[in-house]
C-alpha cells in the first residue's frame, strides 16, 4: 500500500477522542507510517495552554454546538480531509462536523440513535427486526409499577454509558427492584453526571435474549457494509452481570450463520440510517434468529483494535485513516492467522498494588502481548459500576481454538494483589 506523504499534499484527519483513549497512540503511528497529519479534538479545559502538547481542539463533549462551532473555525485556516471518532460520546459531534465539511461520514441523526440504546431499540421495532421487548423509565419512577411491565429473565441498563456498564440481568420482582435502585446510584454518580447528559436520567428494562453472543467489526462506505471481522465470545454472557473477556476471530458459526449475521446487522445499520464510517455491532444468536443488540458508529473500543491485523501486517487503525480520506475497503482482508484478545477482568474490588507473573503468560505459546493499563495504587471497581479493566492480553495463532486455549493460559498465570478499599487498623494493648 502506498502512503499519502507520495502525494503532493499532506492530508489531515480529524481525530475526536477522549484524553485518555487507549488508541490515540495507535492511530499516531499509523498516520506517521502513512504520511497523514493527525488533528485532534478532545473532551479538555479550554483555559489550559496545551497540557498534553499534542495542540489539540480543545471542546467539550456535552456541549455539541461550541464544540462543533470551535472546529468549524479552526478547519477555516487549516482544512480538514476526513473525519474518525474513538468512543461513544463524540459521535453526534464529528458525525455534524463531517456534514458541516461536506465530508462523507455517518448521519447526525443516525449517529444520534446509535449512541442511545432506547431510541435504536425503537428504531429496530419500527422497522420490524428481531428485537427484545422493552419498557422505558426515568430514574424517579416507581419499580413496583415497572414490574407489572415486565417479563423475566429482564436485563435492567442505562440508555447511554458503553462497555457493559450499569447491565445487569434481573429474574424476579425483588432482583428488579434492587438492580433499579443499584444503577440509579450509578447514575448519579459523580462521574456519570459529569457528562450532562440527559439520558442518564433514562434506564431500559428489556427482555433478556439468550443465546451465542457475537461481535462484527465493519465498515460502511456509501451505504454498502464491508464485514471486517466477525468476533465470537466464548465466554457465556447469561448474568449476572455482562463482563466482556474474550473476543477471537475468525468465527466458529457455520457460514450461512455468519451471512445471517452479517445480513442482520447490514439491515440494522440501514434501519438507523448509518451510512459512511467505522461500525462496531454486538448480536445475539440463537434459534429464533439473530437479534443486534447494538451498533455503535464507532471502531472496536481501547486496546481490543490490536487483535485485528489485515494483509501486509496493515494495523486496524491505518485502515481506518484511509477510509477517511476516501479509500474503498472492497480489496482489504483480515490476515490468514486467527487471532484474539482477552480484556483482563478485575478479580475484585480494592486498590490495586501489582501483579506477578507476566513473564509466565507471555511464555505461552502464541501469546504476543500482555500490556497492564491499571497503575500501582489505583482504585478497582468491577462491574457494574465499573468501566475498564486491569489490561489486555494479544494472542495469534492457527486457529481460533488454539488463540482461546493461549489467553486462558495466559490469564491463569497471572495473580493480582489488590488490597480492600479501607483498611482496618487494630490496636494491641498489653
Amino acid at each position: 500500500m502506498k502512503t499519502f506523504s507520495e502525494n503532493d499534499k499532506v492530508p489531515r484527519v480529524l481525530l475526536f477522542a477522549t484524553t485518555t483513549g487507549y488508541q490515540t497512540r495507535a492511530f499516531g503511528d499509523a498516520a506517521d507510517r502513512l504520511g497523514v497529519e493527525l488533528v485532534f479534538a478532545t473532551d479538555r479545559c479550554h483555559m489550559l495552554d496545551d497540557p498534553w502538547q499534542d495542540r489539540a481542539i480543545p471542546i467539550r463533549f456535552y456541549d455539541e454546538q461550541a464544540s462543533v462551532d470551535a472546529i468549524l473555525d479552526a478547519a477555516r485556516t487549516n482544512p480538514i480531509d476526513g473525519v474518525l471518532v474513538v468512543g461513544d460520546r463524540p459521535t453526534v459531534i464529528a458525525a455534524r462536523v463531517a456534514e458541516a465539511l461536506g465530508l462523507p461520514g455517518h448521519p447526525p441523526a443516525a449517529a444520534a440513535i446509535a449512541r442511545n440504546k432506547r431510541l435504536l431499540r425503537e428504531r429496530l421495532r419500527e422497522s420490524g427486526l428481531p428485537a427484545p421487548s422493552f419498557v422505558v423509565a426515568s430514574l424517579d419512577a416507581d419499580p413496583r409499577a415497572v414490574v407489572r411491565s415486565v417479563s423475566f429473565p429482564a436485563v435492567i441498563k442505562p440508555v447511554a454509558l458503553s462497555g457493559s456498564r450499569g447491565v445487569m440481568r434481573v429474574d424476579d420482582p425483588t432482583g428488579l427492584r434492587a438492580a433499579f435502585a443499584r444503577l440509579g446510584r450509578l447514575l448519579q454518580s459523580a462521574d456519570v453526571l459529569a457528562e450532562r447528559d440527559a439520558a442518564h436520567q433514562v434506564v431500559l428494562v428489556e427482555d433478556f435474549i439468550p443465546g451465542r453472543e457475537r461481535a462484527v467489526e465493519a465498515l460502511m462506505h456509501h451505504g454498502d457494509l464491508h464485514v471486517l471481522a466477525l468476533f465470537d465470545k466464548p465466554d457465556p454472557l447469561d448474568g449476572p452481570f455482562f463482563e466482556e473477556t474474550i473476543y477471537v476471530t475468525p468465527s466458529s458459526e457455520p457460514p450461512e450463520v455468519q451471512r445471517a449475521i452479517g445480513d442482520a446487522v447490514r439491515r440494522a445499520a440501514s434501519a438507523i440510517g448509518l451510512r459512511h464510517g467505522p461500525i462496531h455491532a454486538e448480536c445475539r444468536v440463537n434459534a429464533n434468529g439473530v437479534f443486534v443488540l447494538e451498533v455503535a458508529a464507532r471502531p472496536i473500543g481501547g486496546l481490543c483494535a490490536r487483535a485485528l491485523r489485515f494483509e501486509e501486517q496493515v494495523p486496524l487503525e491505518e485502515l481506518l485513516l484511509r477510509h477517511a480520506l476516501g479509500e474503498s475497503p472492497d480489496r482489504w482482508r483480515r490476515e490468514s492467522d486467527a487471532s484474539g484478545v482477552m480484556m483482563i477482568p478485575i478479580p475484585r474490588r480494592g486498590i490495586f498494588r501489582g501483579i506477578s507473573g507476566v513473564d509466565a503468560a507471555l511464555a505461552v505459546d502464541g501469546v504476543e502481548v500482555v500490556e497492564i493499563t491499571a497503575k500501582t495504587d489505583q482504585r478497582l471497581v468491577p462491574l457494574p459500576e465499573g468501566a475498564s479493566y486491569l489490561g489486555f492480553i494479544f494472542a495469534r495463532g492457527e486457529s481460533a481454538a488454539f488463540v482461546e486455549r493461549a489467553l486462558r493460559a495466559a490469564h491463569a498465570a497471572l495473580e493480582f494483589a489488590v488490597d480492600p478499599e479501607w483498611q482496618v487498623v487494630q490496636s494491641h494493648h498489653g
